[in-house]
């Protein structure tokens, strides 16, 4: 069967290209690729070719289909997993697969025929034996894609912990019912960091702090989940922006009635966020990097007195486990959370290429990709002025305002059914 696939081949070298996939094995499936998010680790993967630690080192010679985050419907399952799988079920993929002896290799990075960038895939024996293949079953394929990047903010919040003074056994998770600060909290992740404190079906702070230098993203935020909301859901929520604010750290802690908090969650790498952000910690409080950094030298202080005599610590976490992925899609599925309070931009397979190379330039959260349609990535916030002139674009503005400007299920099925499809074009 055919496939249509971004292939990378070498440094900033990707080539959407046509070919053939083989008949699948007894311990392969074949499957139908709807969407896929854009990661910066496509970014980072691109730049660096074959001398990125999961791209093979002969990636000019046996290219990689890109893209870890997708979703869609299995087509074919080899006879040695029909008892599990069947054709049309929808899927996704945990790609921290963390095979014995070949730990990096991971889809959208080491694979020739499995990236989530690509039309048609052939997931191969590994993903199946290590539980990698993930059954979905929510209404938007979508909502699984962003499901990877959620599940990081599920682990984060899992890797936390805190203590009994004079007691030796770690409880897992924020503290149920305590004091949280999410500092850089009101961009894309943040966003999420919000909807899972409010709506996840875990632990959950009684107060929460999103801080912020950016005005225009406070208030964006605060349009998605109002601080009347948050009452509702049990949450005394605070947007603070902290910009031009003598004393940030008592501005903070006035939220939490001058107090520390229990965990202090820093979603941007700055050093000064560290630092602040153990100046906010609260008695045995926890500090989680969630950020990640882009330098290997990454270095900022915090108070060792206070780690000595308060029972300050600091974890941090990178990406999510299986569990934490099954569990960010299953959220979706039931509508506990709205992964789509991340997505910014929405295209076609064919504006891939460019808008991963460009991504660091290019403003806003996560970039979704529907891999059969021909679209250029564009701005939901875009849409009304494109509708001016087109009226695909004006409908999609149409269906975004009924949902406060957010994608959506109705969205996707009316990009899936109206925007032009690639498939069909052999000229590619």
């Amino acid at each position: 069967m055919e496939t249509l696939a971004l292939r990378l081949y070498g440094k900033k070298d990707l080539r959407l290209e046509r070919f053939e996939l083989n008949e699948i094995g007894d311990d392969e499936v074949l499957a139908d690729i709807v969407t896929n998010s854009i990661c910066m680790s496509d970014y980072k993967a691109a730049m660096q070719g074959g001398s990125h630690k999961r791209v093979p080192d002969d990636v000019a010679d046996n290219p990689i289909i890109l893209g870890h985050e997708f979703c869609g419907k299995l087509l074919q399952v080899g006879k040695n997993w029909q008892h599990k799988f069947k054709p049309g079920q929808k899927y996704g993929v945990q790609p921290q697969m963390n095979i014995p002896g070949r730990e990096l290799e991971a889809p959208g990075y080491s694979f020739p025929y499995i990236g989530g960038y690509a039309t048609r895939i052939v997931i191969p024996r590994e993903v199946l034996e290590l539980d990698c293949l993930l059954s979905y079953d929510g209404d938007a394929y979508y909502k699984s894609s962003i499901a990877e990047p959620v599940s990081c903010i599920v682990g984060a919040y899992r890797c936390s912990y805190h203590f009994k003074p004079g007691e030796y056994v770690h409880q897992m998770g924020i503290r149920n019912g305590g004091s949280m600060v999410v500092l850089a909290g009101a961009g894309p992740m943040g966003l999420s960091a919000i909807d899972l404190a409010l709506h996840g079906p875990e632990h959950k702070p009684a107060r929460l702090a999103i801080t912020d230098i950016d005005q225009a993203r406070l208030d964006r935020a605060a349009e998605i989940f109002p601080v009347e909301h948050a009452r509702e859901c049990g949450v005394e929520l605070h947007y603070l922006n902290t910009a031009g604010v003598d004393d940030p750290v008592a501005f903070i802690k006035a939220a939490n009635n001058g107090e520390g908090y229990d965990d202090v969650m820093i979603f941007a790498p700055v050093p000064a966020l560290v630092e602040q952000g153990s100046a906010l910690l609260g008695y045995t409080g926890c500090m989680n990097f969630f950020a990640g950094p882009s330098t290997q030298d990454f270095k900022a202080s915090i108070n060792f007195y206070d780690v000595h005599y308060m029972g300050h610590h600091v974890v941090g976490s990178s990406g999510g486990n299986t569990q934490d992925l099954q569990d960010s899609m299953n959220y979706a599925a039931r509508e506990l959370i709205n992964p789509s309070v991340m997505i910014t931009h929405v295209g076609g397979i064919d504006s891939v290429e460019k808008t991963v190379l460009k991504l660091p330039e290019i403003p806003g959260g996560k970039k979704l990709v529907y891999t059969h349609v021909s679209m250029p990535m564009t701005a939901i916030a875009d849409f009304a002025r494109l509708g001016a002139e087109d009226r695909f674009f004006a409908d999609l503005d149409v269906i975004c305002r009924k949902h406060n400007n957010l994608w959506s299920t109705e969205a996707e099925n009316y990009i899936l059914t109206k925007a032009p499809r690639l498939e069909e074009d052999a000229s590619l």
